[in-house]
């Protein structure tokens, strides 16, 4: 960021730090996408999206997909009314069979015809689909002609955590359009939109334009990629942030009336927990949602920047809190 505010630029992503950019992601998928950068995960989704379908198409999902539950309504509404079916599937991952009942449930004009799979790497639930269930996923959609969209606000964790090159898992398995998280990787802000098949981004400036995501002064969407990518940092920071769930996993495990409800692939733990530890947590300062996930779990996210100390604090605070019944209120600290 601070290179990219020297001197002048031209504005509107004509910028040469911008090029970088686009230029390092093609390196990284080694394949010659087309790449647009918005600040954010709901604009990427739902732009992309919209590319791929009619309003008269619906786009099938994950029951618990971040498209579904937590964007406002944003797909349907860039898409101008492209309806979102939902799909069943254990721990966050999409069954293929699904995919076939969702695709053959109504085959009548009357209904919102199939014409996308969005998929999410990790899910919700910090799973991964393996490169068998990538495979499994994409050969249903091609069978049923479907486009393939891949919400990857924490691809790199998926990347770092399969051992895999990017292009295993997205374009070689068929993904037509990945929205690549930045401010997961800790961007302060900005999301990649990688177009595999370049003719599904043709007109997307104009998509970008009108949903208020073409930045004036670009290049400092662009210059966070730039840092991470040039070096490898990304996989760095996300297989630390890997590493660091493994060890909360680890640590929670033995700590009497919690229980792991999701297998932890990513970055991310899903536990249940009673209400006497989540307000014990609470009230120590510690911030995670509750009652989220599948069945109302806690999720426990660590980051690229989580240290071991902070992970062993936790698990020794809440050893505390989970036994515990009142606790004084105290400042804040995380």
């Amino acid at each position: 960021m601070s290179e990219a505010n020297q001197g002048h630029e031209v504005s509107y992503g004509n910028d040469t730090w911008t090029e970088k950019a686009a230029n390092l992601l093609r390196e990284v998928f080694e394949t010659d996408c087309e790449v647009y950068f918005v600040f954010n995960g709901t604009a990427a989704n739902s732009l992309s999206l919209a590319s791929l379908c009619q309003s008269y198409h619906s786009v099938l999902c994950h029951e618990l997909a971040h498209v579904e539950t937590a964007e406002c309504g944003a797909p349907e509404f860039f898409a101008n009314g492209s309806k979102v079916l939902l799909l069943e599937g254990e721990h966050g991952k999409v069954d293929p069979r699904a995919i076939e009942r969702a695709v053959n449930k109504r085959t009548d004009i009357h209904y919102p015809k199939p014409r996308v799979l969005s998929l999410t790497q990790p899910t919700e639930l910090g799973t991964l689909y393996s490169f068998e269930e990538m495979r499994a996923l994409t050969d249903a959609a091609r069978r049923f002609k479907l486009r393939i969209h891949m919400d990857g606000s924490r691809f790199a964790n998926a990347v770092a955590a399969l051992k895999v090159a990017p292009k295993d898992i997205t374009w070689t398995l068929g993904v037509d359009v990945l929205c690549f998280g930045g401010t997961k990787m800790g961007f302060g802000v900005g999301e990649a939109v990688v177009f595999f098949d370049r003719e599904l981004a043709r007109e997307f400036d104009y998509r970008c334009k009108q949903g208020g995501q073409l930045a004036s002064k670009m290049r400092f969407l662009a210059a966070p990629w730039v840092g991470v990518l040039r070096d490898g940092a990304w996989l760095r920071h996300a297989a630390h942030a890997n590493a660091m769930a493994q060890r909360l996993e680890t640590g929670l495990a033995k700590v009497a009336g919690i229980q792991i409800a999701h297998p932890v692939d990513s970055n991310a733990v899903f536990a249940k927990m009673s209400d006497t530890a989540v307000k014990g947590m609470h009230a120590r300062g510690w911030k995670f949602y509750n009652h989220v996930g599948a069945h109302g779990e806690a999720r426990l996210m660590c980051s690229w920047d989580t240290t071991p100390d902070d992970v062993d604090e936790f698990v020794a605070d809440i050893k505390e809190a989970s036994g515990a019944g009142k606790f004084e209120e105290v400042a804040l600290r995380r």
